[in-house]
């Protein structure tokens, strides 16, 4: 299930991308050459080429994901874009509107696992149930002051 956006590699396209670079560098293409041809920064490329040079080609492989695991196996995040589908109300909230506070409650009634309002923002964002925006509410009265690095009304 392929839900991310198209911009966004998987681990293993990613590693596959490395490993096609890393012919290419041992063809004697240059870093700059790489960076372009695989869309990456030059220091990606230089990256990848010191990696490449000092321990081989297996340090271009993927490794194991840092992080914790999920407390949500596949088939539950499957049964969330359900509870998504079927919208809120259905979830027992008296309006239309999921925000992350409320799919954060879903997920705490429905499966008995608490996630903090943020971190369910970027489930939703990964099941692609939301799409992630970085818009700042403006207020017209307030302004920010850089030299003093606090609002003027």
């Amino acid at each position: 299930m392929d839900t991310s956006a198209e911009s966004i590699l998987t681990r293993d396209e990613m590693e596959s991308r490395r490993l096609m670079a890393a012919q290419d560098l041992q063809r004697g293409l240059s870093q700059s050459q790489i960076a372009r041809k695989f869309g990456v920064s030059r220091t990606t490329a230089s990256r990848w080429y010191r990696a490449l040079s000092g321990k081989g080609i297996e340090a271009l492989r993927k490794r194991r994901a840092p992080g914790r695991p999920s407390r949500l196996n596949q088939e539950q995040l499957a049964e969330l874009t359900r509870v998504y589908g079927d919208g809120p109300r259905a979830a027992g909230f008296e309006s239309d509107r999921w925000t992350t506070t409320r799919f954060a409650r879903a997920i705490q009634q429905r499966f008995g696992v608490r996630y903090d309002p943020d971190h369910v923002g970027r489930i939703m964002h990964r099941l692609g149930l939301r799409v992630r925006t970085r818009q700042r509410r403006q207020r017209p009265d307030v302004v920010f002051d850089p030299v003093y690095s606090h609002q003027v009304a």
